[in-house]
């Protein structure tokens, strides 16, 4: 049966009023928040007024949410018709144990990333394994996908990551190579990928789902290094922040709850633009040693764009109509400026452009695992040169959109052999922004988003 993207994410969704700049304050700070729920009717009661009713931003599914292959295609796509905003629709599959999609509920059981990095270490078996899950996903209506961990193998009994075998290996540039092949394949089918546990979780002998975490004399700053490869080769999808303390980074603060960490390093300093979640906010390295409200405003203020709660009750009300009235008040106080709030928001609302702007276009299609889209310089001036490969001989065409997917630029459609081909793009005559570049065959696509700067 084919897959009916158009429902999911139509493509009318381009014009929506929010982006045209008629969104509240409230529905702004709605589009910060993704939270989990529980499938009783007082969970679902509430989750529908959310989504309908305050504009909630996105919905993280957990194992317990999914039951087979046609539930959660089902539940998928009725949360979004609910929907008056795309809703960004998450997981964590990871692959090994942390894998919502299993053999439990009717998917398959897949290898740790650790089996994957460092047992094995061989491109087309990383591929493989991200390129299955990245189509059940796909096939299940999740957009983004909170993996893969990037978290160094400093410690192999680190009890949040070594333990559970959650790292490709111990050394950072296989971390970096086994990630950025992960994310690859997963961005082929459309799906947001989620680099985590910034600044890296990997050495730690605490776990921050129990308490304090303190990484200050463990961690090194090679555990950078997988974070800096994919930032430079322009990976601009979502970063997580771990409930970390790095006393050489931030002297007061958490990775997660750090301004100098989060805008400092991470965006200041490694040039990160994408979206900034944090990790689920009720872990007790938060809960234990903050309270709800002070939280919410440090994250932010850190430069956080989404905040990740497991449930979306609190104290048997809604999580979300709290977290608004609180970031309202925040806002209208001057301890948040409104600035802050737009820049988060923004950053969400281009991501979700790009996801309705290409899905539509990618519906019922197979991509060849060796089907590759790239150019380079990324960001460029004026003329970027894009390279091709194919597995197979095709025909096919090169486009470019925007991100709200008006055409700018088409070749002609020509027969491409199996190989590696490169187009020059002059594109002086465009305005600076981010773009869409596409090369479709009759059975296949693959995109990339590119920046021209001028």
């Amino acid at each position: 049966m084919k897959r009916k993207a158009l429902l999911i994410f139509p493509f009318f969704y381009l014009l929506w009023s929010t982006w045209s700049g008629a969104a509240t304050l409230r529905d702004k700070i709605a589009q910060m928040l993704m939270v989990g729920f529980d499938q009783n009717s007082a969970f679902m009661d509430t989750l529908w007024i959310d989504i309908g009713e305050r504009n909630l931003g996105g919905i993280i599914l957990f194992g317990h949410n999914i039951s087979d292959h046609q539930q959660i295609k089902d539940l998928t796509a009725q949360l979004q018709q609910r929907a008056t905003t795309p809703l960004f629709i998450s997981t964590d599959e990871e692959g090994g144990k942390v894998a919502r999609l299993n053999a439990y509920n009717g998917f398959e059981r897949t290898p740790t990333a650790f089996h994957l990095g460092t047992m094995v270490n061989s491109q087309d078996s990383t591929r493989a394994v991200a390129a299955k899950m990245a189509q059940w996903l796909a096939d299940s209506g999740i957009n983004i996908n909170l993996a893969p961990v990037v978290d160094v193998n400093v410690n192999p009994s680190s009890p949040a990551i070594g333990f559970h075998q959650r790292s490709f290996s111990a050394d950072p540039h296989v971390v970096y190579n086994h990630a950025s092949w992960f994310v690859d394949e997963f961005r082929k089918r459309n799906i947001l990928s989620t680099l985590k546990h910034f600044p890296g979780h990997g050495s730690a002998f605490a776990d921050s789902h129990s308490g304090f975490t303190d990484i200050t004399n463990t961690w090194a700053d090679s555990e950078l290094v997988p974070y800096e490869r994919l930032i430079d080769q322009g990976y601009a999808d979502l970063i997580m922040t771990g409930h970390l303390y790095n006393g050489a980074l931030d002297a007061n603060y958490p990775a997660s709850l750090s301004y100098k960490t989060v805008t400092g390093l991470l965006r200041d300093q490694l040039g990160f633009g994408g979206i900034v979640i944090s990790d689920e906010m009720s872990m007790g390295a938060i809960s234990a040693n903050y309270t709800f409200d002070e939280a919410v405003l440090l994250a932010i203020n850190a430069g956080t764009d989404i905040l990740l709660y497991r449930q979306n009750q609190k104290d048997g009300l809604s999580l979300v109509r709290q977290a608004l009235d609180i970031v309202e008040n925040y806002v209208l106080s001057g301890a948040i400026t409104e600035n802050r709030i737009d820049q988060s928001y923004q950053r969400i609302q281009s991501l979700k452009q790009h996801l309705a702007a290409v899905r539509p276009e990618i519906a019922d299609v197979s991509v060849p695992e060796l089907f590759n889209l790239r150019n380079f310089p990324n960001p460029f001036n004026a003329c970027t040169k894009i390279y091709l490969s194919l597995a197979h001989p095709v025909t096919g065409s090169l486009s470019i959109y925007t991100i709200t997917g008006r055409l700018v630029w088409q070749q002609e459609k020509s027969h491409y052999p199996a190989g590696n081909h490169e187009v020059m793009l002059n594109a002086g005559h465009l305005p600076s922004g981010v773009y869409i570049m596409s090369f479709r065959s009759e059975n296949s696509r693959a995109s990339r988003k590119i920046t021209l700067l001028r």
